[in-house]
């Protein structure tokens, strides 16, 4: 028996949600020797490229964009691998943060919002400084196991790459 709906104008409208979350990325940018770039925030603490991921973006759409907005780099999505996505917890609100990294860019680094990043740097996997932001923390422990402890708790969960191998 077919349950009968009641007509239109006592069905209750429906309520849009409001916005909850928030979805990010951190960009691993491997350089020469295998380093990573790295920008100093005017709190004294270090972080990866990166930022929001907006309407309609993927991960490796947003990860080329915050790159070429934060440093001037260039790359291509196609040389954005996502090996990770994390979440916690900031404000009372879920955070999920793609750890993605990229070994091809174009460009030379340079500070493109001066109110955020006072400037770039180089720095091998194993000497990575260990004033860093939570997030940026969290992206370096997913592709560096063992390099840096993220102060806070996330949860992370493994993705895999097209030949379904681990990617994180």
């Amino acid at each position: 028996m077919a349950s009968e709906s009641p007509p239109p104008a006592t069905r209750p409208q429906r309520v849009r949600p409001a916005p909850n979350g928030l979805v990010g990325v951190g960009v691993v940018v491997l350089g020469p020797g295998g380093r990573v770039l790295l920008g100093l925030g005017h709190d004294g603490r270090w972080e990866l490229p990166g930022g929001k991921v907006d309407a309609g973006e993927g991960f490796e759409e947003a990860a080329c964009r915050e790159l070429a907005e934060e440093t001037g780099l260039s790359a291509a999505p196609a040389d954005v691998r996502v090996g990770t996505v994390l979440i916690d917890t900031v404000g009372g609100i879920p955070r999920v943060t793609a750890a993605a990294r990229v070994a091809r860019t174009a460009g030379t680094p340079a500070v493109r919002e001066a109110d955020k990043i006072a400037r770039w740097e180089w720095f091998p996997p194993d000497a990575l400084p260990t004033a860093l932001f939570a997030p940026s923390a969290a992206v370096l422990a997913a592709w560096f196991p063992g390099a840096v402890a993220p102060e806070s708790a996330f949860r992370r969960y493994p993705g895999t790459g097209a030949d379904g191998a681990s990617a994180g």
